[in-house]
């Protein structure tokens, strides 16, 4: 078994960026992401209605460079104005090639 190791990014964001995220992360060279409904709490708080809309949980698979460019891309456009996380991992991946 041969493996590549590759970054995962993980995006938790308000549902109503999940169009605008796609198309960004596509644009700085990812080649392609899962999304999922996402749900969880803080000592901030949580979400009390679904008024406020659902949150997406958005990972990549990327290399190094593209994850590094797609971290800066969300800290420079919106980590200051949207209640969003985001983390990068590292991943040891089969048929890691289709992520490169």
């Amino acid at each position: 078994m041969q493996t590549i190791s590759l970054k995962l990014v993980t995006i938790i964001a308000d549902e109503v960026l999940e169009e605008r995220l796609i198309e960004e992360i596509q644009e700085l060279g990812a080649k392609g992401y899962t999304i999922q409904a996402a749900r969880g709490g803080s000592q901030t708080g949580e979400r009390i209605s679904e008024w406020e809309g659902e949150n997406i949980r958005l990972e990549v698979l990327a290399s190094e460079e593209v994850a590094e460019k797609i971290l800066n891309h969300l800290s420079k456009t919106y980590l200051n104005k949207y209640s969003m996380i985001t983390y990068i991992t590292a991943a040891e991946v089969l048929r890691g090639n289709k992520f490169m």
